[in-house]
């Protein structure tokens, strides 16, 4: 639970209230656990320093001082400078965690063929880079991608002694990586096999900030058209759906009906892989999932249907 407040008071009186809260379903918090800190500078707190900024499901929040040309704003008609800047960052203790994680999947590969390590370790990598590629995370990619290379040498040399130019180049290579948002990037080294299976690199995710809400909008308020068009736009929503409900205008392709926020929705293939449907997305559409359940009972009874005329 976070709770932020300018006022110190009231943030003791909520710590007050939620331990009350906890008592009644059997819980409690646990102090090594909890912290009243402030953003932006150190505070006095119970007899001990406590600094500023605040990690939460594994993201680091604080503000610091910047100048006047990257101050944040109070908004508003008297809208003025404010002095400093939030930024989210990965927390140093996800970083840690995950970097323990490469680390021991690149030892247990220790004699497994390069395509192995390389399978095990991308999907690890892409996870965490799309979960993190909502925030300041550049120089925290980069720096794993330079621990994470001097892990991969280190592996090498373990199967091949000294290191040297040549033997690296059995595993190290300069070349071009097409990116998942279109762009092409030259890399001074690739880790890949020579049938061109390559290891992700934390750098090659791309920054998506987070789409701001707009003042005047609510899930009560009917505008389905906008909400259908933020859900396209949300970090976590998958390229293909976000690309289907922009084709789609925010609209289910079966009922006819806007997609809204707490809908559960599903990609369908209009012709069926069964009967033949390739996967293209001039072959998919997005339906709510009951939609989804209508209209594959209809292609089930089409395809018992057809099967019964061959077999006639």
């Amino acid at each position: 639970i976070v709770v932020i407040s300018k006022d110190l008071g009231i943030i003791e009186q909520c710590k007050t209230a939620i331990s009350e809260w906890l008592k009644s379903v059997g819980l409690e918090i646990k102090p090594e656990k909890t912290r009243i800190c402030h953003t932006l500078n150190p505070i006095e707190y119970n007899g001990k320093t406590e600094e500023p900024g605040f990690d939460f499901l594994g993201f680091n929040i604080r503000q610091y001082p910047v100048g006047k040309y990257k101050s944040g704003k109070t908004g508003g008609g008297n809208s003025r400078l404010i002095g400093h800047k939030t930024y989210i960052k990965p927390s140093n203790k996800a970083v840690t965690a995950h970097t323990e994680v490469i680390k021991g999947v690149i030892q247990q590969h220790k004699t497994a063929p390069q395509s192995a390590l390389i399978g095990k370790l991308n999907p690890i990598i892409r996870g965490w880079s799309n979960y993190y590629s909502a925030v300041v995370s550049t120089e925290t990619f980069n720096k794993l991608d330079s621990i994470v290379w001097l892990m991969l040498r280190a592996w090498t040399i373990s199967r091949c002694g000294k290191a040297s130019y040549e033997k690296l180049g059995n595993y190290f290579h300069k070349g071009t990586v097409k990116l998942s948002n279109g762009k092409e990037r030259h890399e001074s080294w690739l880790f890949k096999t020579k049938d061109g299976l390559t290891l992700w690199q934390h750098n090659w995710t791309p920054l998506v900030r987070h789409t701001i809400i707009r003042p005047d909008a609510t899930p009560y308020d009917g505008n389905w058209t906008y909400w259908a068009t933020r859900k396209g736009q949300a970090i976590d929503t998958p390229n293909r759906v976000a690309k289907l409900l922009k084709k789609q205008k925010g609209k289910c392709a079966w009922c006819g009906q806007y997609i809204t926020p707490s809908d559960l929705i599903e990609v369908d293939h209009i012709v069926p892989r069964s009967l033949g449907g390739k996967d293209e997305y001039k072959n998919l559409q997005l339906l709510h999932r009951h939609c989804h359940d209508d209209k594959t009972a209809l292609d089930n009874a089409k395809a018992v249907s057809l099967t019964m005329e061959q077999s006639d």
